[in-house]
């Protein structure tokens, strides 16, 4: 099955001339806010909760120029423009990151995932084809023995018609309206090789879809080709997203491990076998999860409320062993014309036994099952929520792209990672902590090259190591 994928990948990275990137990836998160605010003016569609995130439908409202009296929107409408257009073309840049400790705390805009990583990187885009491929390494410390080889972000992507974009590669993902957490999948974890289509369409003219409003769909089949005790599983990935009414989103996604080492086979009759309880188990690990994002404006402030729940059974409702996430973000009108983006979001993966039964709670049932006892992580890190299992974690976070198009960004969480009933264990720590975290970062951009800088302050670290931990963080990118 890996040969197959990844020769896939291949076999179109050479039979294609590639000539456009047909999506924004995950991890820009200047680029996030500037789409979440033009979809607050209705400018384009808000489709910022699902990436990698297609161009088409977010161009379309733009195509005539920003249209927009306010400062700030014309600035935004200017900034995704120009994203596009430097997609265009041939590219080679190579990227260094460098820290003495990666964060415990892995956002949408999170930089590395190890200790060390270094990758040469060479793009050909424009016109319905993509391709990049990134050859790189990536290390969890420096002793030399932990070096990875990494081809993370390598991809072919082709575009058919005007509304579906297949693609194959290593490529990042993010569902879900959070910005410092999601649930079921984000970047926290490096990208498995996958093959995947998507929609790249607004609204569409069928019968009973057009009710949908401006919807997205994507599909993706990876392979865990990690170390695992279940060795060769199968991941697949289904999402969609619609906006029934202007300002509210709906996001529906299933993600589900099937196959591997020591289980059947026979995806048609397993992924449909839907009855998950005590008395009739499934072959298969899945997870459910629920999105709502209202977009309104407060006092002429736009503003978005959102909510995530995961669930890791069969029924929506009851039985349901349910994670929550709860956010709020607001942008404020800044003199420099960018806005303050600030939120405030909450995550919590000690399960509910039921939907809402904060009382009655499942603990050790986020990311872990019974039959796939490596869980829903790839390579050592979690496949959605960076603390993994049982925690929670109350984060406030500023951040705002100053005159001179410097991205700055404060956050301050409250982590309480694992939990004293967590039997099945969390892969961030050995025992519970708590621990109150401080991240400073910014984003310097210069001729072409962009340096990253963090900052972190913490008063606990997760165990074995414990007490007071500072770590900086480094990230360059530059063309070639």
């Amino acid at each position: 099955m890996r040969f197959q994928i990844v020769t896939f990948a291949l076999g179109l990275f050479a039979a294609t001339t590639a000539q456009a990137v047909p999506f924004a990836e995950t991890g820009d998160s200047q680029l996030r806010a500037d789409i979440a605010l033009l979809g607050s003016a209705g400018l384009t569609p808000d489709f910022s909760g699902q990436w990698p995130i297609p161009w088409a439908p977010l161009l379309l409202g733009l195509e005539d120029g920003p249209a927009a009296a306010d400062p700030a929107l014309a600035a935004a409408a200017g900034r995704v423009q120009a994203r596009a257009e430097a997609a265009q073309g041939f590219s080679a840049t190579a990227m260094l990151g460098l820290t003495n400790s990666p964060a415990l705390v892995h956002s949408f805009g999170g930089l590395g995932r190890g200790e060390g990583q270094a990758q040469l990187s060479l793009a050909w885009s424009g016109g319905d084809t993509a391709m990049r491929l990134s050859l790189g390494a990536i290390t969890g410390d420096f002793t030399g023995r932990s070096i990875k080889f990494m081809p993370d972000e390598s991809f072919i992507a082709q575009k058919i018609g005007d509304e579906v974009v297949v693609y194959g590669g290593w490529l990042s993902h993010w569902w879900g309206p959070g910005w410092i957490s999601a649930l079921a999948l984000s970047n926290n974890a490096r990208p498995m090789p996958q093959v995947g289509i998507q929609r790249a369409g607004g609204a569409s003219s069928w019968p009973v879809l057009e009710w949908l409003g401006p919807w997205q769909a994507e599909f993706f089949i990876g392979l865990m080709d990690d170390p695992r005790i279940d060795r060769n599983t199968v991941y697949n990935a289904l999402r969609i997203v619609f906006q029934p009414i202007e300002g509210l989103e709906i996001g529906l996604a299933r993600t589900e491990q099937i196959c591997g080492t020591n289980h059947p086979c026979v995806p048609l009759r397993d992924t449909f076998a839907l009855q998950n309880d005590f008395t009739k188990a499934n072959n298969t690990n899945d997870q459910g999860q629920i999105d709502i994002r209202w977009s309104h404006h407060v006092l002429s402030v736009p503003m978005q409320f959102y909510m995530s729940l995961m669930n890791e059974d069969s029924s929506p409702v009851t039985h349901s062993a349910t994670s929550h996430q709860f956010g709020v973000t607001a942008f404020l009108p800044m003199d420099s014309g960018s806005p303050l983006r600030l939120t405030l979001e909450y995550t919590d993966t000690v399960p509910t036994w039921d939907i809402f039964s904060f009382g009655n709670r499942a603990h050790g049932v986020a990311y872990n099952n019974t039959g796939y006892v490596d869980g829903m992580r790839y390579r050592g890190r979690t496949l959605g929520f960076s603390l993994d299992s049982d925690s929670k974690l109350l984060s406030l976070q500023g951040a705002w792209t100053d005159a001179g198009g410097r991205f700055w960004e404060l956050s301050l969480h409250n982590a309480h990672v694992s939990n004293p009933n967590n039997v099945a264990g969390n892969v961030v720590t050995l025992t519970p902590v708590r621990i109150n975290m401080a991240e400073g970062r910014v984003s310097l951009p210069w001729n072409g090259l962009t340096l990253d800088l963090a900052l972190r302050l913490q008063d606990d670290q997760p165990r074995p190591a414990q007490g007071f931990d500072a770590s900086f963080e480094l990230a360059l990118r530059a063309p070639l």
